[in-house]
């Protein structure tokens, strides 16, 4: 490792003295540049770990960023930073006595050493001006990138990083490797006429070492940094099918990129190889499984391909956007049917156990009203599509219950009358189709026709009363139920895994006063509009049986249907768990899946979370995808 603009002093030597050179800088602002695979990414973890132990009092607390996803056009970096910490930490969306988040204080007081890793990654039109928008800042900072992209950006903006200090990662030598890779691989019989053990790298080392053919040379060249010698440890270490005297056949591999692209394509498949004995999980320990490779390889490829779509070089995968691979009307589609299928059983079941129909009715009436619900819930959705919405990250809320104590720092009032609002039009267009269906059947089960005068009247009447039932009810249930939310508590994890169990839980709690809060508001808010219409409109009829029934479908099917289709968790089920494994795209297990993929070394966790272990992976299995995509279906053209 060596140092450059260096204003304090030498900063040769290994990651550990990181830290300590920083503390040097009397502007707390660090550049680390270095060659895709270097380290970079390693280092920013072992300076926070050192940072953090070598302060006994800390002004500011490190933390690591992925900066690829910023957009300094679109938003200014402290809310940026902002907006990652409620992210990756929900529990700081509290609200503090100004009013602002405890992430936003915490960043405006100046209490968080923003650790940026990988301004490399920052769309290409972009890194110029995230630079200018870095240099219009004195904020303190650690910043990682490749040296071609910085040096470009630097050219473009016609400045450097300002009052920072720089640090330029170093290339693996034939020593670290010597030192390396015979202490991770399994011991082999020597030819020598000794009974001694050697490596199996020994004879790849003593060609490293002596220089004399071409294949040594590029060999060491792809072997000196740290993301190809791990791969090539994986593959060569410990298996013993292969060996890694091959990477110096020249025939075979004629370049430093044809080895390299032999290290991408082989490491999935070596991790996925070994075999270990599956576990059921008890208390937090993980369930392993044998994987078939070549599935493996095709489902991180397809997250891969869905991370390429969203931005070439995103690196967050988040487990409530993986629907976002689906294309807009499959998406649109999966609501639709939820939303159907949610309604319907909701009006059979009751109909069924407390209705006074005829079995064929009922079952009509529920297809009927079913339908309606579906193309309901789609146009709003679709209409959330249409405005750039769609989807729904993790909610950052708890439920509590009056008199606890816990202070919002905000006015419940216009939190009411926004929630409020939003949900009164989506249940007043329910109450419309609604009557509707029930127009079409009474034609087909009664024999009235539609175009009868008396019907028509009859039908706009019920629009009116079902819409104002459902979009009032609905409004001030949901209305009340965003009065009563309050930030996570300060246990909250910040994992996929467990911010996953947490919103399905979360789910799990709104569900549980969801229904019967909607079923109520329905039944009782019927009668009300019942009584006040029908000295302006005529005689209508709210029978109890008639209130109790529509009150119980509305409640439990739309309650269902809202957080299957409206929620982070419900999308995450209906598209990720049920739809893409249905055709095949992913395992049935999907979080499973991301979480063996994480502990096999594949995939790595960024706060809430996952990246692959590195971007030229990720490339390199979206590639793969793509080829293998084409091969099967040659019209094919990407996941959208």
């Amino acid at each position: 490792m060596s140092h450059r603009a260096d204003p304090s002093g030498d900063a040769s030597g290994d990651l550990r003295i990181v830290a300590e050179f920083y503390q040097r800088i009397s502007s707390g602002r660090l550049v680390i540049l270095g060659r895709a695979g270097s380290g970079k990414s390693i280092l920013t973890i072992r300076f926070v770990l050192d940072y953090l132990e070598a302060q006994a009092s800390l002004d500011r607390v490190p933390v690591i960023f992925s900066i690829g996803s910023w957009d300094p056009t679109a938003i200014e970096l402290r809310d940026w930073l902002v907006d990652r910490l409620v992210r990756d930490h929900p529990h700081l969306t509290r609200r503090g006595p100004g009013g602002s988040t405890l992430a936003a204080a915490l960043v405006e007081a100046d209490l968080v050493l923003p650790v940026l890793d990988g301004f490399d990654e920052i769309a290409d039109g972009l890194r110029s001006q995230a630079l200018k928008a870095l240099n219009a800042t004195s904020l303190p900072l650690v910043l990682t990138s490749r040296r071609a992209e910085f040096a470009e950006a630097v050219q473009d903006s016609r400045a450097p990083l300002v009052w920072a200090a720089g640090i330029e990662l170093a290339g693996l030598t034939i020593d670290d490797l010597t030192a390396y890779l015979p202490r991770t691989a399994r011991p082999i019989a020597r030819n020598d006429g000794h009974d001694r053990t050697g490596s199996v790298w020994d004879v790849v080392l003593n060609e490293l070492r002596a220089q004399t053919s071409r294949g040594s040379v590029t060999l060491t060249r792809v072997l000196s940094t740290p993301l190809m010698v791990a791969l090539a440890r994986t593959m060569y270490s410990d298996t013993h099918d292969s060996s890694p005297a091959e990477l110096l056949d020249t025939v075979r591999f004629p370049t430093k990129n044809a080895i390299e692209e032999h290290l991408l394509a082989g490491f999935v498949a070596t991790v996925y190889r070994r075999r270990t004995p599956a576990r059921i999980v008890v208390g937090h320990q993980r369930k392993e499984r044998n994987r078939d490779p070549k599935r493996a390889e095709q489902w991180l490829g397809y997250f891969a391909q869905h991370l390429v779509h969203l931005d070439r070089d995103r690196q967050d995968l988040a487990w409530w956007e993986i629907g976002d691979s689906l294309r807009r009307s499959t998406r649109i589609t999966a609501v639709v049917v939820v939303a159907t299928l949610c309604v319907a059983v909701s009006d059979w079941v009751a109909g069924l156990l407390i209705g006074d129909l005829p079995v064929g009715e009922v079952l009509l009436q529920g297809a009927l009203l079913g339908l309606t619900a579906g193309l309901a819930f789609g146009s709003v959705y679709s209409g959330m599509v249409a405005l750039g919405g769609g989807t729904f990250e993790p909610a950052h809320v708890r439920l509590r219950l009056p008199g606890t104590g816990v202070s919002l720092g905000r006015r419940p009032v216009r939190v009411f009358a926004a929630r409020f609002g939003a949900v009164l039009l989506g249940g007043f267009v329910m109450g419309v189709g609604c009557a509707c269906a029930f127009a079409l059947e009474h034609q087909l089960y009664d024999g009235l026709p539609i175009t009868d005068p008396a019907v028509i009247r009859s039908t706009l009447i019920n629009m009116l009363g079902f819409g104002l039932i459902f979009g009032s009810g609905a409004g001030l249930v949901f209305g009340l139920l965003a009065a009563l939310e309050a930030p996570l508590d300060i246990t909250s994890a910040a994992t996929p895994v467990s911010l996953l169990s947490l919103n399905r839980a979360t789910v799990t709690r709104q569900l549980l006063v969801l229904v019967p809060a909607l079923a109520l508001s329905i039944a009782g808010g019927g009668h009300l509009v019942v009584s006040l219409l029908q000295g302006i409109l005529g005689p209508m009829n709210w029978a109890l049986r008639d209130g109790l029934l529509t009150g119980t479908v509305g409640g439990l099917g739309g309650g269902i249907a809202y957080a299957l289709a409206f929620t982070a968790w419900g999308q995450w089920v209906v598209l990720a768990r049920i739809w893409l494994p249905l055709t095949g795209k992913l395992p049935w297990d999907v979080n499973t899946f991301l979480d063996d993929a994480y502990h096999r070394g594949v995939l790595r966790q960024a706060g809430a979370v996952y990246q692959f272990r590195h971007i030229r992976l990720q490339h390199h299995l979206a590639r793969s995808f793509r080829r293998q995509q084409t091969k099967a279906s040659p019209r094919w053209t990407g996941l959208r």
